[in-house]
């Protein structure tokens, strides 16, 4: 498989003229310069939105402040506050900073006339870490398949998703929480409001996202401010119709949070803004027993993701969401047990009791190494893929949604020294931005074939709404027509009917 040829043209022609856009762009804000190389221009750090510090902590974003001259747009913002929490993630800017609401533009247009599919890309980490300059999610590459690629920060932890009844009260419709993803809704209408100064069509937009990032994108399918922002969306790993990340009614968190403030000697809303930014993440991070995540706020989320997509209120815009085979891990079913058929069963007739036979005819474990097979079935469904299972169920129940779903079978390789893990839990984000050389691994031919093959699909989604294309293997819409057909994503990537969906209807019965 290879690049389509009109894809390559993108990059080659431009790295060969003089410029392939210019690369001083003006906004309403003001000018902005950025940097062109090979083929690309691309502009860091673009603020948004006002930095939300002092009296804009925890308020809803609000416009960005205007500039005088020319702003070089030439590294990435700070990223929002955020504890050392995963190993695997790297940052390229000087962050953390709670000033930290900056977006970043790739883009290959000729000029800004080119009216090119736009694809904004959302971060995922838990709603507790990420940023846009991890160098997996550099869209460099990926706006070589035609695209213009913009990645945006958004608060996090207790900054993203804290609630109180002051803040509600102040709000001026009586809900409080949920700024992380308001802050991806002002994201979403900067790029209407300016996008097409970079070469971006304003009206062909696709959200994208992994993890915490695939839970936004089906929360804000779910949104009515977001609503008409976006034409196409990509979910990566997760959504909100599962328990993991379940949303919580404000009346719920606005208890917890309270008690959280009080524990740290913050009695007013005041007191809470007067705490330096590091001394309230280091509680935060501290207080195990509290989490700070999106919840059902009355107002981005009027009812939970479920009910609204159950109304079909819902935006009908095309999805492709899937995700990878290895997502959970054996060890979180057994915990202190040895991973054996026994203890398996052992572990189904307690956990489900009466049906513990159907569920092992879904999840064998005749062998102690089926058993350990199952186990890690049963954790990645129950993490991630039954929410994802569930989102593109209720997208298609209208009867005329475009769905494509994919499984991400590749197991990436590993450093001689280390274990192998399969295709884990975000293992294809460097896959799709084209950005295998981000990680030091000794990549394979096959590897880099699987990049090339998965960026086309993205792109091609985002062009039309359809991953085919001239040259890839045909991945069919999923529906029950087809079977359910599953793209699989590797080194000899295939459609199938999906042959485990009597798996995630078992657990939709377990709610």
């Amino acid at each position: 498989m290879s690049m389509h040829p009109k894809l390559i043209l993108f990059c080659l022609v431009a790295s060969v003229s003089p410029a392939a856009m210019r690369d001083i762009v003006k906004l309403e804000t003001g000018a902005l310069k950025g940097t062109f190389a090979n083929g690309i221009t691309a502009f860091k750090g673009i603020p948004f939105a006002a930095p939300p510090v002092g009296a804009l902590r925890w308020q809803p974003p609000k416009p960005a402040p205007h500039w005088k001259g020319v702003r070089e747009a030439l590294e990435f913002g700070p990223r929002c506050m955020q504890g050392n929490i995963y190993g695997d993630m790297v940052f390229r800017d000087k962050g953390p900073s709670e000033d930290c609401l900056y977006l970043n533009v790739w883009t290959p247009a000729a000029s800004a006339k080119a009216r090119l599919p736009v694809m904004v890309w959302v971060y995922g980490g838990g709603f507790a870490a990420g940023a846009t300059s991890e160098p997996r999610q550099d869209g460099e590459n990926l706006a070589c398949k035609g695209v213009v690629v913009v990645t945006m920060n958004y608060r996090l932890n207790i900054f993203g998703f804290f609630s109180h009844a002051e803040l509600a009260r102040e709000s001026g419709h009586d809900s409080a929480g949920n700024y992380g993803l308001l802050d991806q809704v002002a994201a979403l209408q900067w790029v209407r409001k300016n996008i097409a100064r970079f070469g971006g069509d304003p009206a062909n937009v696709t959200l994208f996202g992994e993890s915490a990032g695939s839970f936004s994108v089906s929360a804000l399918m779910a949104s009515p401010l977001a609503q008409g922002l976006f034409q196409r969306a990509i979910g990566e790993s997760g959504a909100f119709f599962g328990k993991v990340l379940d949303l919580k009614p404000l009346s719920q968190t606005e208890a917890a949070d309270a008690k959280f403030a009080e524990s740290i000697g913050a009695h007013s809303l005041a007191d809470l803004r007067a705490k330096p930014a590091a001394e309230l993440l280091d509680a935060a991070v501290k207080h195990d027993d509290e989490r700070f995540a999106p919840n059902v706020d009355g107002y981005f989320l009027p009812q939970t993701v479920r009910e609204i997509y159950a109304g079909g209120k819902q935006s009908h815009v095309p999805l492709l969401a899937g995700w990878n085979r290895d997502e959970g891990g054996y060890g979180s079913i057994f915990k202190e047990d040895a991973p054996t058929a026994g203890n398996f069963a052992a572990y189904a007739q307690k956990q489900i009791g009466d049906r513990a036979g159907e569920f092992l005819k879904l999840y064998p474990a005749d062998t102690d190494e089926e058993a350990k097979r199952s186990a890690q079935d049963l954790a990645g469904d129950q993490f991630i893929a039954f929410s994802t299972w569930k989102w593109l169920e209720m997208q298609g129940a209208t009867g005329n949604a475009t769905l494509y779903r994919y499984e991400f079978d590749d197991a990436p390789p590993v450093p001689a020294s280390a274990e192998a893990r399969g295709a884990y839990h975000s293992a294809e984000i460097e896959f799709v931005f084209g950005a295998l050389a981000s990680k030091n691994l000794p990549w394979r031919p096959e590897d880099k074939t699987l990049s090339d093959l998965m960026s086309s699909y993205w792109a091609n989604f985002a062009r039309s709404g359809d991953p085919n294309g001239t040259g890839l293997p045909a991945w069919p819409a999923y529906n029950s027509q087809g079977g359910h057909a599953v793209m699989h994503l590797d080194a000899n990537s295939h459609a199938t009917p999906d042959d485990h969906r009597a798996r995630y209807e078992f657990l939709d019965l377990q709610k």
